[in-house]
């Protein structure tokens, strides 16, 4: 039971026994007491005149009264106006402490029956990972692991863009600029190769444009008539119609590119429980456009091209299958929302896709919903802002975007050159070293990126996100290494402490008491990050759990303590602080080092 939940229960009995009236829970508000006026929680009293039928000050003082002379964890009271400020005393805390450090999986919520499906990365096989495949990668990852803490069974998947014009794009470019080039004798992780593909491709087809629009073609039809823009449609044509060639050629450079892709996963830590791929799914939306024809939900244009009509919805028509009879991203997406609904028999179906598809999310639900399916509404789309860098936005026909493998190397080198000027490490193997950079390189990447919102664009600076001080992966993991080291000393002092040590009549300090307050609120926390689909809630709250650590051990002596049992108490507590900075930061996909 909560503190506030534990102040509306008595509440209920003082309003019964003052007043003669049952008052319901949802009628009592409760909120931390502001940090201007004394006491713990306050109970709003307004809502209480009607059955008082008095000021709100004597309303207070009279529930306080009783409050204080039933309830031995009440230990006093204050009347601000309309305001009733109720302190705990140290046994109340102690209780909730002895409760929080005894229970071995603290902020694990119980299996709630629930099973949801997370669809993230869902990378095109014709470049490799950038910068903001990896705010999605974190998301997705933080967000199923926030979701199972909430005791909900989720499956984390990703589907993987492996057709369509795009990917024959670079097909396209590798025969003809490519020069039999593979990952082997180029020494090119696949994804790059294939990537760098695609950037030649765009060189060519602007310098067709460019001619076209030279000879006098205007620049809007020179753009759809370039030489290599219709071979690269005719590929994709003869891919859907199965021809032996293409087909080969898309396997062999596809391979190349998952290969690059679990390498990279491999170094950010990331598991899939399973992996869809386009090419063997677009099928499904295509049998399903169909039923909806045969059912008269959508229509044929006279070139062949099936549309959804949407304006009654406030929206416009929607394009479901090409002229030529190839499938588009909406055809798959609906094929595959069907196939796992009932594979699955999902209750929630979340999305991690960028604020750019919007609208491709809204189409799909209504959609959905007008093929009958009843679960449409138990599609979620994570909408997240993207990312930029100090230098602007990313463009990856261009090849201007940051590379997710570069970038992950950026961070361990700068890992490794902060911590090296530290000079903290020099008790440590070289492998040891190296398995402490890598942590905190990820730490600091995944925390900078988690901590923000996902609906608001964010700012991406790889030298901020390092820092050892202030709102940063590195300041927490710095900080449970610190209580790390504490507990080491205290092992080798043979000082022995546990739950047990939690005496009810532990006199307490404000700031120790403030720190059961935020241990007390990480359940809560993770049901709201969870409620929100926001991991930047349990990010924060980590940070904040972790400087007022840091307050408490600048201030107070822990080993230096001379009284044995206030010792122990101490040690029980920085210990459980540093249980809940690891689970929480297990949810974001971050390790938190013994040894800094």
């Amino acid at each position: 039971m909560t503190p506030e939940q534990f102040i509306i229960e008595k509440s209920i009995s003082a309003v019964k026994a003052l007043y003669g009236v049952d008052m319901e829970a949802s009628a009592l508000q409760v909120q931390v007491t502001r940090k201007e006026f004394e006491g713990d929680y306050t109970l709003v009293v307004f809502p209480l005149l009607k059955v008082s039928k008095s000021a709100p000050e004597a309303t207070g003082a009279a529930i306080g009264d009783w409050l204080k002379a039933n309830a031995p964890e009440i230990a006093d009271y204050n009347v601000v106006k309309g305001f009733l400020n109720i302190s705990f005393s140290p046994a109340y805390w102690n209780g909730l402490f002895s409760g929080i450090a005894s229970t071995e999986d603290f902020g694990q919520h119980a299996p709630s029956g629930k099973t949801i499906m997370v669809e993230f990365s869902s990378p095109n096989t014709n470049k490799p990972l950038h910068l903001g495949h990896i705010r999605n990668i974190l998301l997705g990852w933080s967000v199923s692991r926030l979701l199972e803490a909430n005791g909900h069974k989720v499956m984390k998947v990703n589907l993987v863009n492996d057709r369509g014009i795009h990917i024959c794009k670079s097909m396209l470019a590798w025969l003809k600029k490519g020069n039999g080039e593979t990952p082997l004798t180029s020494g090119k992780k696949g994804d790059h190769l294939v990537g760098d593909c695609y950037v030649a491709f765009n060189d060519m087809y602007k310098a067709e444009v460019k001619e076209l629009v030279a000879q006098g073609m205007p620049e809007e039809e020179a753009e759809k008539n370039a030489p290599s823009l219709k071979e690269a449609q005719d590929m994709l044509l003869r891919w859907e119609q199965g021809d032996k060639e293409v087909v080969d050629l898309w396997k062999k450079m596809n391979g190349w590119v998952y290969e690059g892709f679990d390498k990279t996963y491999q170094d950010l830590g990331i598991v899939f429980d399973r992996t869809y791929y386009e090419s063997q799914t677009y099928l499904f939306g295509k049998a399903l456009v169909q039923k909806g024809l045969e059912k008269g939900i959508f229509e044929t244009e006279k070139d062949g091209s099936v549309w959804c009509d949407l304006t009654e919805n406030g929206l416009d028509r929607k394009l479901l299958l090409r002229g030529d009879g190839t499938s588009v991203y909406m055809t798959q997406d609906l094929g595959t929302a069907e196939q796992r609904f009932n594979e699955y028999n999902l209750d929630e179906h979340i999305y991690v896709v960028g604020n750019e598809q919007n609208y491709h999310f809204q189409v799909l639900k209504l959609i959905l919903g007008k093929l009958g399916f009843d679960w449409a509404d138990s599609i979620y789309h994570l909408s997240y802002g993207m990312v930029e860098l100090p230098e602007g936005k990313m463009k990856s026909r261009e090849g201007t975007v940051v590379d997710a493998d570069d970038l992950i190397e950026k961070m361990y080198n700068t890992a490794k050159e902060t911590s090296l000027e530290l000079g903290k490490i020099d008790n440590m193997t070289e492998s040891e070293q190296d398995e402490l950079f890598r942590m905190i390189s990820l730490g600091a990447l995944k925390y900078f990126i988690i901590k923000v919102d996902p609906k608001k664009t964010m700012l991406f600076d790889p030298k901020e996100s390092i820092d050892f001080n202030g709102n940063t992966g590195p300041f927490i993991q710095y900080t449970h290494a610190r209580i790390k080291s504490i507990l080491r000393k205290a092992s080798e002092k043979g000082i022995s402490f546990g739950a047990e040590s939690v005496k009810a009549d532990m006199p307490l300090s404000p700031k120790e008491i403030r720190i059961i307050k935020i241990l007390n609120l990480f359940p809560s926390k993770i049901a709201e990050g969870g409620e929100a689909h926001s991991p930047a809630v349990v990010a924060n709250y980590a940070y904040e759990l972790a400087k007022e650590f840091n307050q408490y051990y600048h201030d107070t002596p822990i080993l230096r303590e001379e009284n044995a049992e206030l010792l122990a108490y101490r040690l029980v507590l920085v210990e459980t602080i540093a249980k809940v900075l690891s689970k929480a930061m297990s949810i974001l996909g971050i390790t938190l080092p013994d040894r800094m």
